[in-house]
């Protein structure tokens, strides 16, 4: 039997829907410039990435022990996030309590209808019938990173979140309190490009997200259920970069012969000039961060990215990479004790019988953010919208985020529908203006990476 040839062409993406149409329409079939495509050795038929990718090096991959990174976990998936994720925490506990005194009525009364006033899911489903009891437990509520520099109080109690893993303990303890940093990661299956953002808390599976999959992420540390500490970053990885980097080595970083161990590594950012510096795993992880922001990288594997996970080059001067990651990840730790960027304020006087509006919205033409009928912000840096976590800037996921907003669930509707904008105003100002000043000085370093 003779293999199917099959051939393939496509207008480009930037032209209109009209005019793609009336391409259709004008050209006879015969005359379309089809091409005969072959499928790449991962199945991959369009949009074939000629590039070295397949030779970086991997930061994770389940079928080689050879990976910069020993762990990786996806963020939690609640499958009822009204209920367990609230930014307040008295809200929280009310819903929390209401929700495991229903869950245990209707788990000794045996009713399987599936029914009453609580978010089912399959997943619950079978904890029920395990026959798992809940108990309202108030050191279980913890921060959460629940979307780009946006902090809710979270319910972390396994039988009411239907993807919540030892994976989740092994980064941050048993009691997900222990001090840890990661790198969270949204390209696999995306139809945007790479978003990738530090945090220091647990996070919601979709963190990042716009689209399909999940949000990854990246540890430094694990953790024992005895509580030891581990580092993530293994071994191999150490090596190779050791090698790689060593004063006047011109090996080649798969070469294993190399005493890696005993070799002093040559630091070239500028402040240090030329003075010898030990490579460490940290310095790695800066690096990694530093390398999946770079402009460059991000465009000559974009399609890779779209269908794998990252993988990670050698770049000439690992010290400058390393550095830059080490400047953005402080930068986006520590959003919250930034200063904040002096954005003009205005307030109008609300009519006559009016009530005042939540708005929330972004004007990207006149660089402001009208909250509400009464304050606008002012003098926004036009810059600080390039600053994109997806297709949204760090500053549309707080707007985004503080909506006043319809709950989905009809109990959380009905019950527990407490949030006010008007509560939070001020808390969200201050927000603005520090991310503000995060994605000025973002963009800056970016600058400086596409200038090396």
């Amino acid at each position: 039997m003779k293999k199917a040839k099959i051939y393939y062409f496509t207008l480009t993406d930037e032209q209109r829907k009209e005019e793609k149409l009336e391409w259709f329409q004008d050209t006879k079939f015969n005359k379309i410039p089809f091409e005969l495509i072959q499928p790449s050795k991962k199945n991959n038929w369009i949009n074939l990435a000629d590039n070295d990718f397949e030779e970086l090096m991997p930061l994770i991959d389940k079928k080689n022990q050879n990976t910069l990174f020993e762990f990786s976990s996806l963020g939690v998936s609640t499958n009822r996030d009204e209920w367990v994720y609230d930014f307040d925490e008295k809200s929280l506990k009310d819903k929390m309590k209401y929700f495991v005194k229903e869950y245990n009525n209707l788990l000794k009364k045996n009713d399987k209808s599936w029914k009453g006033t609580i978010k089912w899911s399959r997943d619950l489903k079978k904890k029920f019938e395990r026959k798992q009891i809940l108990e309202l437990q108030n050191d279980l509520l913890v921060e959460s990173n629940y979307r780009p520099f946006i902090k809710k109080k979270w319910y972390a109690e396994k039988v009411l979140n239907d993807v919540f893993t030892q994976n989740h303990y092994d980064i941050f303890g048993e009691d997900l309190r222990q001090e840890n940093r990661l790198i969270t990661v949204y390209s696999l299956a995306s139809s945007h490009l790479l978003s990738c953002l530090s945090t220091n808390l647990n996070f919601d599976l979709a963190f990042l997200k716009q689209g399909n999959g999940g949000v990854f992420c990246l540890p430094l540390y694990r953790y024992t259920k005895e509580g030891k500490r581990i580092d993530n970053i293994t071994q191999w990885a150490l090596n190779e970069f050791r090698s790689h980097y060593s004063v006047g080595s011109q090996r080649s970083a798969s070469d294993d012969s190399v005493d890696s161990h005993r070799r002093t590594y040559q630091n070239t950012e500028p402040h240090d000039g030329m003075a010898v510096r030990e490579l460490e795993r940290e310095d790695i992880f800066h690096y990694v961060y530093g390398v999946l922001h770079n402009p460059a990288y991000r465009k000559k594997y974009e399609l890779n990215l779209k269908r794998e996970f990252p993988r990670i080059p050698f770049y000439e001067d690992f010290w400058f990479w390393a550095e830059k990651g080490k400047e953005l990840m402080e930068l986006h730790l520590d959003y919250e004790n930034i200063e904040k960027y002096e954005l003009e304020r205005e307030e109008k006087p609300l009519k006559s019988g009016s009530l005042n509006k939540a708005k929330l919205k972004a004007d990207k033409i006149k660089n402001e953010i009208v909250l509400d009928n009464l304050t606008t912000l002012k003098n926004i840096p036009a810059v600080a919208w390039d600053y994109k976590l997806g297709n949204r800037s760090a500053l549309e996921w707080i707007l985004d985020q503080y909506k006043e907003k319809k709950p989905r669930d009809t109990t959380i509707r009905e019950k527990f529908n407490t949030y006010k904008f008007e509560d939070y105003k001020e808390e969200v100002i201050e927000l603005l203006q520090r991310v503000c000043t995060v994605s000025v000085k973002t963009m800056k370093i970016v600058e400086e990476m596409e200038s090396k």
